[in-house]
């Protein structure tokens, strides 16, 4: 495994194991998944392979481009599509998904609200939605540490301060905001606890360590005490 390649393990590895165990639980058959901002298909080219139809949808062609190469590369390309545009059309693009993924898009959208509306329309009864989010906690001591004291003051309170990478959440203002869209919230996850704040020399060097960390990491994602360190918050919901 590359460098590059234990550091995405780290990064990803509570997202994909959650989303992995929820996919086990189906005896359905093949799940039809769409992935909203889904890019080159980091998530969905490996479902693919276990055997799902995978709908990617993004803005950018360059992104669905090499999406294709991808998922021909991985002999998936029968199992895999590519539409361009954004969550605003996703119910134009989709009629029906047993599972939609919004994995770092309800971050930039001018109204989370109004965007969970639209995925919870195009999900089946009984669909899931894997939900990843910034987290505004960690955003607030990450910009402390970084001695942008100001800044970490305003984003206290108020979740698009300063905010060029848009919205930030925390778990108490996500549950509502669900179950206004008729999602009901089935378990939150810390995701990148301390895979942030570990240098990536350590784990390029150290034999073992990747592994280790992606261990911890799942020890404490289910933790409470440990969600507000978390960079983000992965979120599974059921309509």
């Amino acid at each position: 495994m590359s460098a590059s390649e234990r550091r995405q393990s780290v990064r990803t590895g509570v997202v994909w194991a959650a989303v992995q165990a929820l996919l086990g639980d189906t005896d359905a058959g093949p799940a039809r998944i769409v992935d909203v901002g889904g890019g080159t298909g980091g998530f969905a080219v490996p479902l693919a392979q276990l055997g799902h139809r995978v709908e990617v949808i993004d803005p950018s062609p360059d992104a669905l481009a090499a999406l294709d190469r991808r998922a021909r590369e991985a002999g998936v390309a029968d199992q895999v599509t590519g539409q361009q545009g954004d969550l605003a059309d996703l119910a134009t693009l989709v009629d029906e998904a047993d599972l939609v993924l919004c994995h770092g898009v309800l971050d930039v959208v001018d109204d989370p609200a109004a965007a969970l509306a639209t995925i919870a329309s195009v999900l089946r009864p009984g669909g899931h939605l894997s939900l990843l989010v910034a987290q505004r906690h960690a955003a607030v001591v990450a910009r402390a540490m970084a001695g942008h004291f100001q800044a970490a003051r305003d984003l206290l309170d108020d979740p698009t301060a300063g905010a060029r990478g848009g919205h930030r959440f925390t778990a108490e203002e996500l549950a509502p905001m669900l179950t206004a869209a008729d999602l009901s919230t089935i378990t939150v996850h810390g995701v990148r606890v301390f895979a942030d704040l570990v240098p990536g020399s350590l784990l390029d060097l150290e034999p073992g360590a990747s592994a280790a960390l992606v261990e911890l990491e799942a020890a404490v994602s289910t933790r409470a005490e440990f969600l507000p360190l978390a960079t983000q918050l992965h979120v599974l919901a059921q309509r």
